[in-house]
């Protein structure tokens, strides 16, 4: 049973915009947020007079002053005076929340029309700043004193890892999937990082790439980005530049806060939202055709495999080894280069994922389009494996 057949309605996603990732100093996040509303609203062939309600996604944590952005929406036009503005935050899930908030508005006919933002402004801040901004989202870290940041955390779990499941090819793999990540990049023009560094200096500790926390790399870290993606939800085709795309299910689930309360590997709560996506669509992993999922670390988006249940627990090398994540495998997995290669700015990923997924669905994702996908999978994640977020998407 899909989302329409349980609701009685549709969710269709009838807009989107994008902007570049990176480090944008001549943009604020007013103008990343008019910039990406303007170009969702235009596409979804709509005015904003139409829009019913705004929910923005964005983390901060103490990176930008500014702690009350709702209304920044509101700059795009007069039309949009007096719609409702909520600002969404769930740590770097902050962005999907914000797409399931909107959906539940549509599921539950307080609104027809919905504007999604996600944004995030944070290459202004230094890395002190940024390091503690996001070591609120972990708690046992917030607060203190740290060298490695959310590195270490994630550094942590990838010695758990090793150390349940042997830990003798590790690193490569880690450096094969940061080395597909980049390649994949170099085909989206909004990533942030634009290069084919090779599986060789993926792979290679060097003074370009150094050791961050033990065994994450540089290159196994996504960068700090600024940037902000839209997208318009509605329940019915609203006459666009490009065809909707349907919502056919979505999940979410939570795990506890502290580590202690959590398997550092099983990333539990991440495998329940996945299973409640697939099973409210109707569907199976068989039938996707890619998947873009938070690969924040690349021992995250390891963990991804086997949460998503396309390897056993321990066995998620196997997917990238055997070459089933790639382009041209039986499941990719972030062609547009994932946060490790397209930046991730906190608040704006789980948008930016539903878009990119929406350009791939209606043929319209330019050098990174694969070839008539019907059927895709987006999982944004706060926390280290807290906050989770699944949606399975579908072209008409």
């Amino acid at each position: 049973m899909s989302l329409r057949e349980q609701f009685g309605k549709d969710v269709l996603l009838t807009g989107w915009g994008h902007s570049r990732f990176g480090k944008l100093a001549d943009d604020t996040l007013e103008s990343l947020i008019v910039q990406v509303a303007t170009e969702a609203i235009a596409n979804a062939g709509i005015e904003p007079g139409q829009i019913d309600e705004i929910y923005l996604g964005q983390f901060n944590s103490g990176m930008m002053p500014l702690a009350f952005p709702s209304s920044l929406a509101l700059q795009v036009s007069p039309d949009l005076a007096n719609v409702p503005a909520t600002r969404v935050e769930n740590a770097c899930a902050s962005g999907s929340a914000a797409f399931q908030q909107g959906t539940k508005s549509l599921l539950a006919g307080t609104a027809k029309t919905v504007l999604v933002i996600g944004a995030e402004k944070m290459t202004h801040a230094g890395a002190e700043v940024v390091g503690a901004g996001l070591l609120g989202a972990d708690y046992d870290m917030a607060g203190k004193a740290s060298t490695t940041g959310f590195t270490g955390l994630f550094a942590e779990v990838a010695k758990h890892y090793g150390k349940r499941y042997g830990d003798g090819n590790l690193g490569d793999v880690l450096g094969s999937i940061a080395a597909k990540n980049h390649r994949n990049g170099v085909d989206n023009p909004y990533a942030q990082l634009r290069k084919d560094l090779g599986e060789e200096f993926c792979r290679t500790v060097s003074d370009k790439n150094p050791m961050v926390a033990d065994p994450l790399r540089r290159t196994d870290c996504s960068p700090v980005s600024d940037g902000a993606a839209a997208v318009v939800l509605s329940v019915a085709p609203t006459g666009g530049a490009t065809a909707p795309v349907r919502l056919a299910g979505f999940g979410q689930a939570n795990d506890f806060f502290p580590a202690a309360r959590r398997d550092p590997t099983a990333f539990e709560a991440t495998r329940v939202s996945w299973q409640r996506a697939l099973a409210m669509a109707g569907v199976g992993l068989d039938d996707l055709d890619f998947a873009e999922v938070h690969d924040c670390f690349t021992i995250a988006e390891l963990l991804m495999y086997e949460a998503m249940g396309l390897t056993e627990p321990g066995r998620g090398a196997r997917a990238i080894e055997e070459g089933w994540v790639f382009k041209d495998g039986k499941l990719p997995v972030n062609v547009s280069g994932g946060l490790k290669a397209k930046g991730h700015p906190v608040g704006a990923t789980g948008v930016s994922q539903h878009v990119i997924s929406a350009m791939q669905l209606t043929g319209t994702a330019g050098g990174m389009q694969l070839a008539n996908p019907r059927r895709a999978a987006v999982q944004n994640m706060g926390g280290v494996g807290i906050a989770n977020y699944v949606s399975i998407l579908e072209a008409l």
